[in-house]
């Protein structure tokens, strides 16, 4: 009944915009307050907690709202359904974030982002996504509602990008020969240091793009790249824009708290790209199995949970391989040199 129902009444969409803006303005305070500084661990994970039951709190707010407590079945079915859609749909891209977390680490430690710089960096891509996922969302929420077919090419797409994650996982980037790195590289000149925050400085009279201002860039691109992944798995969950919009919405907003938690337990977790991609592929098999036999939500919240609890507890218990650590996705892999090869170079 969920999916068949569209719950986004103006009413609640600016509940949920004066909630999010609220939200982003005391994070920014606190941004600005606080200055450039490294982040620990403490400070990463009481934000994160914050965030989370912010998340909690309007979803419990929008079952109450919805009829959760009414004695009405039919307004208790809805607000139970909605309500699990939310959680289920904000826990997948939870999920999907947290590679979304180890690509922008990958990054920071090509660059040598100082951590001091690395928070104003992380909010800035944040807001970059909120604005592609609203974007997205939107547009897919329309294709979807006038060709059903949509649905199926979104479900090719997700298994072919589980497949693809599922190849990359345990293999080192390319970022040298990143054709996106390359074409900024071509058209600006780069200064070798940074200048503080600064995205541009002058060196000898010479205008350059700080590393910052490349860091930036890129994760720009890991923005849309992501949004393009992540978008049509939530709306295996759900076809209701609002709470695709809202439970992609709140998973983001506390990114930048739990890249801070996470930037140091990314080894230990090194098999958590293959679930991630196992999430991937369940859920495109959903969406192309949809008019012969829908899977339940609470299925896809199990499956989803426990594949990554899961990767993560094998993580814990198999050591990770000497540079097998992370994943290449979504860049190409870096090519293994032949030790052939590799000794002819050097002895010539």
């Amino acid at each position: 009944m969920g999916d068949a129902v569209a719950i986004g009444t103006p009413n609640l969409w600016l509940i949920f915009v004066a909630f999010v803006f609220v939200a982003l303005l005391v994070d920014f305070f606190a941004l600005n307050r606080q200055g450039a500084h490294t982040v620990s661990i403490k400070e990463a994970t009481i934000w994160s907690l914050i965030w989370v039951s912010v998340s909690f709190v309007f979803v419990a707010w929008l079952w109450w709202y919805l009829g959760g407590l009414d004695e009405d079945p039919a307004a208790q079915t809805l607000a139970n359904a909605k309500a699990l859609e939310f959680v289920t749909g904000y826990l997948v891209e939870k999920a999907l974030a947290v590679d979304n977390i180890f690509v922008f680490l990958m990054l920071f430690t090509y660059f040598s982002v100082p951590p001091e710089f690395q928070k104003r960096v992380l909010m800035i891509g944040i807001l970059g996504a909120l604005v592609l996922r609203a974007i997205m969302i939107l547009l897919g929420a329309w294709l979807i509602s006038q060709f059903h077919w949509v649905m199926y090419v979104f479900g090719a797409f997700l298994v072919y990008t589980g497949v693809k994650m599922w190849w990359a996982a345990g293999q080192e980037p390319d970022l040298d020969n990143n054709p996106a790195l390359l074409w900024v590289k071509r058209r600006m000149k780069i200064s070798p240091h940074y200048d503080g925050e600064r995205f541009f400085t002058v060196v000898d009279g010479v205008k350059m793009a700080t590393p910052l201002f490349v860091v930036i860039a890129l994760i720009g691109i890991v923005d849309v790249i992501f949004a393009v992944d992540s978008i049509p798995a939530i709306f295996a969950i759900t076809t209701d824009p609002f709470i695709v919009l809202t439970s992609n919405v709140f998973a983001i907003l506390g990114l930048r708290a739990m890249y801070f938690v996470l930037a140091g337990m990314h080894e230990r977790f090194h098999l958590l790209s293959y679930g991630l991609a196992i999430v991937l592929v369940f859920i495109g098999v959903k969406m192309l199995l949809i008019d012969i036999y829908k899977i339940p939500i609470a299925w896809s919240l199990g499956f989803t949970v426990t594949t990554l609890a899961l990767t993560m507890l094998l993580s814990l218990r198999i050591p990770a391989k000497p540079g097998e650590s992370g994943s290449a996705f979504p860049f190409e892999p870096k090519q293994k040199s032949d030790p052939d090869t590799k000794s002819q170079s050097e002895g010539g």
